[in-house]
């Protein structure tokens, strides 16, 4: 396990321990990191108790079909938008058992990339069923991997963030 993997496990397993003494469950809605935040929540053992499921909506059309993203939002602003990540975790969570959720929609590259949009790009939307909603944008650098890679802590660190602010369900 590399370095940077087990810091991921690590936020992971944190990340776990919130949700669980909340009573939160996690629901996750990914394009450019391809179910690879899912896979890093499922790496803790006993995540079936805090992690209720994932949506991997790489095109346009499962966004939409998935997602509910809204065709006039990914014609207006793309599919790497602030708006369309918002609308992917609104979107999870009204599909979903979830309370808390993240979306991720960005360009890993090698290619995709445009001057307003370049590589690295990463959009994300952090949210809470009936609550706050969060969104940040990052310009991440490296190869695929690295922006990959980057844009999965980013995740968890912003779903660590938002469950620390939710008080504990009893």
């Amino acid at each position: 396990m590399t370095d940077s993997d087990s810091a991921t496990f690590k936020l992971a397993q944190r990340l776990g321990e919130c949700l669980k003494q909340r009573g939160l469950l996690l629901v996750t809605a990914e394009s450019c990191t391809g179910g690879w935040v899912g896979q890093a929540v499922t790496a803790v053992a006993g995540s079936s108790a805090w992690f209720e499921r994932g949506f991997i909506t790489y095109s346009n059309v499962s966004k939409s079909e998935m997602l509910g993203v809204r065709q006039a939002t990914l014609d207006q602003y793309g599919a790497v938008s602030p708006q369309t990540a918002q609308e992917m975790a609104l979107g999870a969570l009204t599909r979903s058992r979830a309370q808390i959720a993240v979306s991720v929609t960005g360009i890993a590259g090698p290619d995709g990339g445009t001057v307003i949009k370049p590589v690295g790009m990463v959009c994300f939307a952090w949210a809470i069923k009936a609550g706050s909603m969060q969104q940040q944008t990052h310009f991440f650098t490296g190869d695929r991997e690295a922006i990959r890679r980057a844009a999965v802590s980013t995740a968890l660190q912003g779903l660590l963030f938002l469950s620390d602010s939710v008080a504990i369900v009893t």
